[in-house]
């Protein structure tokens, strides 16, 4: 089963206003993807997907459907979709980066790979290793602590038992803001935030200090990009 030709499918997705996300990198009311219709020799066709934000991925729907159509397409034709290696490696030879819409292609060879077989994915893969529960999480936007408190409490009734917290704002909200989330989810739902790289290291100290009684499980990125030495100075503290 050979790679004959693959499409690349720009999608935006208007986002409901309970929906909507407010974070360090901004508002968040539309989400772009590009979705892959990878078609096979044999009839089998494989969907991958890709998510796109330029301030997060580095790609836009523009970037990566132009990538996928003129560079990795042409360079796919012809190879066995089961070649993964190949696969990844004449994708590498001709761009560098343009990560998500390289998954997005290997994901749809993987797919097409399981409706061939009639298998799922993951036994493909190896099998499974072991028991796996999967948490069901939200992530909440940095609101206002009433309003993030209201969705959160709203949220863990209808299922939920995890919600994301957006942080690295102003700190005191910020503080506020998760106080009140954690006091209306209470103690058996887990709690982790996301700074979105927009605190510095005093901020951070600062904020998880105070925060300290909160039982957050995770902290996601609390410095900007590439603070290798803040985050080891951040988890020393």
């Amino acid at each position: 089963m050979r790679i004959e030709a693959i499409e690349a499918i720009p999608v935006r997705i208007p986002l409901k206003p309970e929906r909507r996300m407010i974070s360090a990198l901004g508002r968040h009311e539309v989400s772009d993807f590009v979705l892959v219709r990878l078609h096979t020799t044999n009839g089998v066709e494989g969907v991958g997907e890709a998510t796109v934000t330029p301030r997060w991925s580095g790609e836009t729907v523009w970037s990566a459907r132009a990538a996928i159509e003129r560079l990795f397409a042409p360079v796919l034709s012809g190879v066995e979709v089961g070649d993964i290696e190949t696969v990844t490696q004449r994708m590498e030879a001709v761009a560098i980066h343009n990560w998500f819409a390289k998954a997005a292609i290997e994901m749809a060879c993987w797919d097409a790979l399981g409706r061939a077989a009639r298998r799922p994915v993951y036994e493909l893969l190896g099998g499974a290793c072991r028991p796996l529960t999967i948490r069901n999480r939200f992530s909440l936007g940095a609101y206002e602590p009433k309003v993030a408190s209201q969705r959160a409490a709203s949220l863990v009734a209808a299922g939920f038992d995890t919600i994301k917290v957006k942080v690295g704002t102003d700190p005191d909200h910020d503080v506020a803001r998760v106080r009140a989330v954690r006091a209306a989810i209470g103690d058996a739902t887990c709690l982790t935030i996301d700074a979105n790289g927009g605190w510095n290291e005093s901020q951070a100290a600062d904020c998880l200090e105070r925060l300290a009684d909160c039982r957050i499980e995770l902290v996601e990125q609390p410095l900007p990009r590439g603070n290798y030495t803040g985050l080891r100075r951040l988890r020393e503290t």
